[in-house]
């Protein structure tokens, strides 16, 4: 019999790691290829392993909510076959971990130290951190108990990346007191961690009050709401467009569109192809800001929130939008907002994007003030479409019609976008919608 190293596979780009959220098969199990063994969440997305070969699983090398580096070796599955290089990976593991007590008896303190030091960083209900934090203490090899006696300043005691920086600066001086791990010292850093937890408020709820936990996902959103208000100086600006024309060609070619590609001709892919045409007029739109740098990017991503199956939204992200026809739109608007439903995107799915935009008229909102996807700019609300009175202006004179009209809501960061640029964009997305050919074939 074979064994075969079943690794954390690669999510994305920007993804190094996830947490262990469950384990779907128990050691013993027979495992066929492809079926899913464990469930993972990343900061950015949700997903399932499956099993690359056919066997029984015989070794779980990780725990639910330990956090696992991408291409670690997480479990060890059972396979027909002789025995290859991949399954004595295993005992060359087995062989580091037999040697560590031997060395434990000579210089024990050092060994612990470094066990602590290597220890997955976690969240627990009482402190979240960031990966962005969780990063920083790895690479400073800041420990868990350490780096849960920080002194948290953001909201809810929270540590961000300023407490971190100041930490780091400051721990020469500290270092020499975490050397002896039973110095009376010591004793005052469980106290002030225990101090903390006392201080956090309660939770105060009335008799017959339900009192609910934020699910991983929302704890997430919540933190990444904050961190872009705190990191961006969020301003709006407002303006109405006349669709009259977009919802009467709508309504004439909806159903031979449906017929010939198999796809629902929403009004999305139509206002997408506007704003990726308004971003490359507006290139100074399609950026980001990384310190103290610019980051002037070469293809239009765009963002679009998608409701999950549980409420909450995610981003994924239609890549050079700017390049497709509104055929390639509609699908890849339809196959994004299908699968978010379903919670089967991927994490390459929902990387990548330049600029964000939200339909908040879906739920009868007629304007917002939405809040940066970070690091972007710039994020574009739509309104909802409404039948309103308006004058129109003709050559013979002005006069009252009825007309389909929407506000579209665009909030930038003031830091690098100023007001001119900000106005500028939004209404050359209101003029390409407004323009729109009711002749057009497709």
């Amino acid at each position: 019999m074979a064994k075969f190293e079943l690794k954390l596979p690669k999510m994305g780009e920007s993804v190094a790691e996830a947490t262990i959220t469950s384990w779907l098969k128990e050691v013993g199990d027979t495992i066929e290829q492809d079926e899913a063994i464990l469930e993972i969440a990343t900061d950015k997305v949700d997903s399932e392993v499956p099993s690359e070969v056919d066997g029984v699983l015989v070794e779980v090398l990780f725990n639910v909510d330990d956090v696992v580096q991408v291409g670690q070796t997480i479990a060890i599955i059972e396979t027909e076959g002789e025995g290859s290089a991949t399954a004595e990976a295993p005992k060359v593991e087995e062989t580091v971990v037999e040697e560590a007590p031997a060395t434990a008896a000579e210089v024990s303190q050092t060994v612990v130290a470094a066990q602590e030091s290597t220890a997955p960083i976690t969240s627990n209900g009482d402190r979240f951190y960031s990966p962005l934090v969780k990063n920083m203490a790895k690479a400073e090899g800041i420990a868990q108990a350490e780096l849960d006696t920080i002194t948290g300043t953001g909201k809810d005691g929270r540590v961000t990346k300023a407490d971190m920086q100041a930490y780091i600066a400051n721990r020469g001086k500290q270092s020499v007191q975490n050397v002896a791990q039973n110095a009376p010292i010591q004793k005052a850093t469980p106290e002030t961690k225990v101090e903390k937890k006392k201080s956090a408020a309660p939770v105060v709820s009335a008799e017959g009050d339900e009192i609910i936990e934020l699910s991983r996902m929302g704890k997430l959103i919540a933190h990444h709401m904050v961190e872009s208000v705190q990191t961006s100086a969020h301003v709006q600006s407002f303006i109405e467009a006349d669709v009259t024309n977009i919802w009467n060609w709508r309504k004439k070619v909806k159903d031979g569109f449906m017929k010939r590609e198999g796809e629902n001709l929403t009004f999305t892919p139509i206002f997408m192809e506007a704003i990726a045409k308004a971003l490359r007029d507006f290139p100074m739109m399609n950026i980001s800001l990384q310190g103290d740098t610019v980051v002037k990017k070469k293809n239009i991503n765009l963002g679009m929130a998608a409701a999950l199956p549980d409420g909450n939204l995610i981003v994924p992200v239609i890549k050079n939008a700017d390049q497709l026809n509104l055929v390639g739109m509609t699908k890849q608007v339809n196959d994004l907002a299908k699968r978010a439903r379903e919670n089967k995107l991927k994490p390459d799915d929902i990387q990548g994007g330049t600029y964000t935009v939200t339909n908040v008229g879906t739920f009868g909102s007629i304007m917002g003030t939405p809040i940066i996807n970070q690091p972007q700019v710039g994020i574009l609300a739509l309104g909802a479409i409404r039948k309103v009175p308006a004058v129109i202006e003709t050559p013979d004179g002005d006069f009252i019609g009825i007309r389909y009209r929407m506000f579209l809501s665009h909030s930038y960061d003031h830091r690098v976008v100023n007001g001119a640029l900000g106005g500028q964009f939004v209404k050359a997305v209101k003029d390409y919608l407004e323009a729109w050919d009711t002749k057009r074939e497709i």
